[in-house]
C-alpha cells in the first residue's frame, strides 16, 4: 500500500493542519512505543500546496548529524508559524505610509517570508528530502503548472533541483499578498512562479495521479490518503453587494473562491474514485467545517486569531480522532511494504 500525506494552502491557516499532524505523529509514537518516530517514517508520498509545501518540506528536512532523519517533528514544524507569521505577514511603517492596500503593489513584502525559510533549510535541497513529494506552483511566464518533485532529481539532475528555501517560497507565491518569486534550479535556470493554491489548493489528486503513475501501477485500493484541509471558508458574499462589484472587486473573493473550490472539487473526485474500488475507508479528508473563532483570511496574525486557529487545530484533531486511528492502523498493517519507486 502506497501511503500518501497531502496538506492543503491556506496561509497562517496552517496552524490547523500543523496541530492534527502533531496529533497523528503522538498517535504513531504511541503505537510504536518510540517517542522519537517521525511522520516522515510512515508514509510513502507527500504533497503539499502553499503552507502545505512548506510543512511538506519541514517534515521530511534531512538532519545534519544523521541525514537519513527528520530534523524537525510535527512540533517543531508548527511551531514555525507559531513563532514567526506574525513577522511574515509584517508591513513596515515606509508601506502603511505609501498605503500598502493599494491595488497597485502586493500587500506584504517577501523578504521577511525568505529570512524564515532561510534560518529553517539554509542550503538544503529538494533532491535531499527524505521521501518523495510532490509541491506545487505555477510558472507564469511558460503558463502551465509546475511541480516541484524530489523524485524527479536522478532523471532531470539539476534541472530538477532546487534549493528548499526556494521552492517554499515559490508555492506560498500567494497572488496579491506576495509578489511572484523568480527563482532558479541548481542548474541556474530561473523560473517565475506564484503559489500552487491557483490550481491545486487541495493537492491530494495530483499526489494521487503521480502515485497512479509509478513503479507496479497501483490503483486506489493499493494506496491511503489522509488529506488535511486549513478549514471551510465561512465568509459568504452578499449578492446586492456582490452584482455591483467591478473589476477590482472581484479580485480577492475570486482568488478566495477559486481555491475554495479547488479543493473542494478535489475531495469530491477523491472520493468517487475510492468507492468504486470498493476502498472508500482508504481515503480520509480531515477538515473543520467551520472556522469556530478564527477568521478565513489567510494573513490574519493577531495573537487572538493565531490562538483561535491552534485552538480549532487541537480540537479537530480529537473530533476526528477515530479516522485518525484508523490511519494508523492502516499504516501499522502495511508497514512493511515496499515504498515508491
Amino acid at each position: 500500500m502506497k501511503k500518501i500525506l497531502s496538506i492543503d494552502g491556506g496561509g497562517i491557516r496552517g496552524l490547523i493542519p500543523g496541530q492534527i499532524l502533531v496529533a497523528l505523529e503522538k498517535k504513531l509514537q504511541e503505537k510504536c512505543k518510540d517517542p522519537q518516530a517521525r511522520i516522515a517514517n510512515y508514509f510513502d508520498f507527500f504533497a503539499g500546496t502553499s503552507t502545505g509545501g512548506i510543512l511538506t518540506c519541514l517534515l521530511l528536512c534531512p538532519d545534519e548529524d544523521d541525514p537519513k532523519k527528520p530534523k524537525f517533528s510535527a512540533e517543531e514544524a508548527v511551531d514555525l508559524y507559531k513563532r514567526y507569521g506574525d513577522k511574515i505577514f509584517q508591513v513596515s511603517f515606509l508601506s502603511r505610509l505609501l498605503n500598502y492596500q493599494s491595488m497597485f503593489s502586493e500587500k506584504y513584502p517577501a523578504n521577511h517570508l525568505e529570512e524564515v525559510l532561510l534560518t529553517y533549510f539554509r542550503k538544503k535541497r529538494l533532491s535531499e528530502l527524505l521521501k518523495p513529494c510532490l509541491i506545487t506552483s505555477y510558472d507564469i511566464q511558460e503558463r502551465k503548472t509546475h511541480f516541484f518533485a524530489s523524485h524527479d532529481y536522478p532523471r532531470k539532475g539539476d534541472g530538477g533541483d532546487f534549493y528548499l528555501k526556494d521552492v517554499c517560497r515559490a508555492t506560498s507565491a500567494a497572488p496579491t499578498y506576495f509578489e511572484a518569486a523568480l527563482i532558479k534550479s541548481i542548474s541556474g535556470v530561473s523560473y517565475p512562479m506564484i503559489d500552487g493554491g491557483i490550481f491545486a489548493n487541495n493537492p491530494s489528486l495530483c499526489a494521487y495521479s503521480e502515485v497512479r503513475n509509478s513503479k507496479g501501477d497501483p490503483s486506489a485500493k493499493d494506496m491511503l490518503i489522509l488529506s488535511l484541509g486549513t478549514g471551510g471558508e465561512n465568509k459568504s458574499y452578499a449578492y446586492q453587494k456582490a452584482k455591483a462589484w467591478g473589476a477590482l472587486g472581484w479580485i480577492k473573493p475570486t482568488i478566495d473562491i477559486m481555491m475554495s473550490g479547488a479543493a473542494e472539487t478535489t475531495n469530491y473526485h477523491l472520493v468517487k474514485i475510492f468507492e468504486v474500488t470498493g476502498s472508500a475507508a482508504n481515503y480520509c479528508r480531515i477538515q473543520p467545517e467551520h472556522l469556530r473563532n478564527a477568521v478565513p483570511e489567510m494573513d490574519n496574525v493577531s495573537r487572538q486569531n493565531m490562538q483561535a486557529l491552534i485552538e480549532l487545530g487541537i480540537k479537530t484533531a480529537q473530533d476526528y480522532s477515530d479516522e485518525l486511528d484508523a490511519v494508523v492502523e492502516l499504516i501499522f498493517q502495511d508497514k512493511d511494504a515496499v515504498v515508491f519507486d
